[in-house]
């Protein structure tokens, strides 16, 4: 009898367990990933897999749970330069007084790019491998993800007032469609349109947008009900609470990123589930603002799409998933009443495919499927922090830390070996990032 030989794959990553998200809440137990040519070509017992591929590099997790890449669904990363910045205040203060008039002084390509370093850095060591990014300056923001190999959709700002990015409303768009098209066909970076919020957005804005997703069919990426004030100053100005308004302008669509949602009505939680709309959960900082509490559970009940964000570093302070995982499911359950509500398995599921399906990339990542990317993180539950060890899920959302994240993968290239990063130099990441510290902080004292 002939036997076939080995196939030749460029890696084999064999882990004592595999959470693969799809199916759901299944955990497989001595498995192995094989990975050839960025992609994921198998996902099969560790015996099988050496009997059936040569691998030019074989990564041995014994005591780890490989997941996919966590998805951060929600970043302003840039503002990493401002974390820490102006604590302690409530939003519209923290924005009017504080960030907005350092943000005037200081925003440009060399902080977007500088901000984004950082970010990339803190992402890669807590897991996160993708990250769907609202900011200015959009070209530079994609340029930077693109050179670091890091996974994002980078948001196409539109807002109704000058900044340092566009002078007018033609230019916004304008430009839009320029970074868009840059970046078509890029494995890592593509875009969506990102609204600042119906606050700071006109209707004929909005109108443009509508039209524009559809026809590059791209997502819109948007801050919408986050505070009580919000919509109270939205209904005294048009009568129709947010939510209605984009309802009326069409924006009510799977193609929306809804991001905080803390203000909601039974009926338009209804809509959002009909219309196949995303919610972006973020709630350390609706948390640390005293935004609000999104329904999460209530959202996940009717249907909808729940992902999981940590905002910006300016009002969390940090990029942590693994943080935002446990806080984003125990805020879900109080605020339910419900201690069996957003359970562990659905609380990681948000943290990847969920965040992959709100931004049009389910196909690609955020589970370990046979044919998807393989942007993956492993995480080490040998620790005394996670030990005894009963259920993998809830380790993973109740008790591991982003310190236990040893290895990560972004398009099957390895980005973080045995806790080391391995293609970023933290010693100039963090010497830019002391420089901004002194300028920004002689800007706020003045």
């Amino acid at each position: 009898m002939s036997q076939t030989a080995p196939q030749t794959v460029d890696l084999l990553i064999e882990a004592r367990w595999v959470v693969p998200v799809e199916p759901h809440a299944v955990v497989l137990e001595h498995h192995a990933v094989a990975v050839d040519q960025g992609a994921i070509v198998a996902l099969l017992p560790i015996a099988e897999a050496r009997a059936a591929y040569a691998p030019r590099e074989r990564v041995e997790l014994g005591e780890h749970v490989l997941i996919p890449g966590l998805v951060n669904t929600h970043t302003h990363n840039p503002m990493t330069l401002l974390r820490g910045l102006a604590d302690d205040l409530p939003l519209m203060v923290w924005l009017q007084k504080h960030i907005w008039p350092v943000e005037g002084q200081v925003i440009g390509p060399e902080f977007v790019r500088d901000g984004v370093e950082l970010a990339v850095a803190e992402m890669i060591r807590g897991g996160t491998t993708c990250a769907n990014e609202n900011y200015f300056f959009p070209d530079v923001i994609g340029a930077t993800y693109r050179r670091m190999g890091f996974r994002a959709v980078v948001g196409l700002p539109v807002i109704d007032f000058p900044t340092a990015w566009a002078k007018t409303q033609d230019e916004y768009f304008e430009r839009a469609i320029e970074v868009h098209d840059s970046f078509l066909g890029d494995a890592l970076v593509s875009t969506s349109f990102a609204p600042h919020a119906p606050y700071t957005v006109s209707d004929e804005s909005f109108e443009r947008i509508r039209v524009l997703a559809d026809q590059l069919d791209i997502q819109v990426h948007l801050h919408t009900h986050e505070t009580a004030h919000e919509v109270e100053e939205e209904k005294a100005k048009s009568g129709l609470r947010p939510f209605q308004r984009l309802q009326k302008l069409g924006l009510v669509n799977d193609r929306l990123i809804a991001v905080h949602m803390t203000q909601l009505t039974d009926a338009e939680i209804e809509a959002c589930a009909e219309a196949g709309v995303s919610v972006v959960h973020c709630p350390e900082s609706n948390l640390k603002l005293a935004s609000g509490f999104c329904p999460a559970e209530k959202l996940r009940q009717a249907g909808v799409n729940v992902a999981i964000g940590t905002d910006g570093c300016a009002s969390n302070n940090d990029l942590d998933m693994f943080g935002e995982m446990r806080t984003a499911a125990f805020l879900a359950k109080a605020v339910a009443n419900d201690a069996a509500a957003f359970d562990a398995a659905y609380t990681l599921r948000a943290a990847t495919l969920n965040g992959a399906r709100a931004m049009g990339l389910e196909d690609r990542i955020g589970s370990i499927e046979v044919g998807k990317q393989a942007d993956l993180a492993a995480v080490r539950l040998s620790d005394l922090e996670t030990q005894p060890l009963f259920h993998i899920a809830s380790q993973l959302a109740y008790a591991a830390g982003r310190h236990q994240v040893t290895d990560v993968w972004i398009n099957g290239v390895r980005k973080l070996a045995a806790r080391i990063l391995t293609d970023i130099d933290t010693d100039a990441v963090l010497a830019k990032t002391h420089a901004w510290r002194e300028r920004i902080a002689a800007i706020d004292a003045g």
